[in-house]
């Protein structure tokens, strides 16, 4: 079988949307890390803040939105991670501009 290329698991993780703000995690920069070794996959991601309640949503959402899109892979597993801690300055252009945010 031919290693799980990066680019579909990256396209399923910008279908995951923080429900609070309605943009994708990778554009706000929640997204700290890849890591495939054969068919398993590990994603490190964070929380605008460590009080957020959305935790546990957000890594569901990323499982299911990855194993719809990569459905070979034979694990999933999303690392919440606190360091680096999140800063604004960590989102997207694309984000900034959803936001209204000014460049």
């Amino acid at each position: 079988m031919p290693p799980i290329a990066r680019e579909p698991v990256l396209s399923a993780l910008r279908t995951v949307l923080d429900p609070e703000v309605g943009v994708n995690i990778v554009d706000l920069g929640l997204v700290y890390g890849i890591d495939m070794e054969g068919d398993d996959l590990r994603v490190r991601m964070t929380m605008t803040s460590a009080a957020c309640p959305l935790g546990t949503y957000l890594e569901r959402a990323v499982e299911r939105a990855v194993r719809a899109r990569v459905p070979d892979l034979r694990s999933v597993q999303v690392a919440l991670v606190w360091d680096p801690p999140w800063d604004p300055a960590m989102m997207s252009s694309e984000a900034r501009r959803q936001l209204g945010w000014r460049e």
